[in-house]
């Protein structure tokens, strides 16, 4: 199945201006064309365009997605140079997750603090009245 940009665009959640970018800049192949000259994505194409956006929520930088695309185009060196890639980044989301659980816990003890200190005033309120 084929889909024009704006379809691309809202199944991937990108806008036109990104799909076109992401073409421009190399992340991805340049789309087949219809007759008129219209860009066509696969569903391949939108796979692709997932995968980008997921990477792109991880936090990796442009400049590593291009390294991962031209490894993916590179051929027989391509596979293990693109998992290198994957690993050395999953690694930086571990370490992020890692400190964002370490900053949940610290504001989850914040909230228990003040919604004590909450009951400790409405005690207090209750046995003045």
């Amino acid at each position: 199945m084929t889909h024009s940009i704006a379809q691309a665009a809202e199944r991937s959640g990108l806008s036109i201006d990104t799909l076109r970018y992401y073409e421009r800049i190399g992340l991805v192949d340049p789309p087949a064309r219809d007759s008129g000259g219209r860009r066509t994505y696969s569903d391949e194409d939108l796979a692709r365009l997932g995968f980008l956006t997921k990477l792109r929520t991880t936090g990796m930088p442009i400049r590593m997605m291009r390294q991962y695309a031209r490894a993916r185009r590179s051929g027989v060196a391509g596979p293990a140079l693109c998992k290198q890639i994957l690993v050395e980044h999953r690694a930086s989301v571990r370490a992020r997750i890692a400190e964002l659980r370490s900053s949940l816990d610290v504001l989850d003890h914040k909230i228990d603090n003040y919604s004590q200190i909450e009951r400790d005033a409405s005690a207090a309120e209750g046995r003045t009245a």
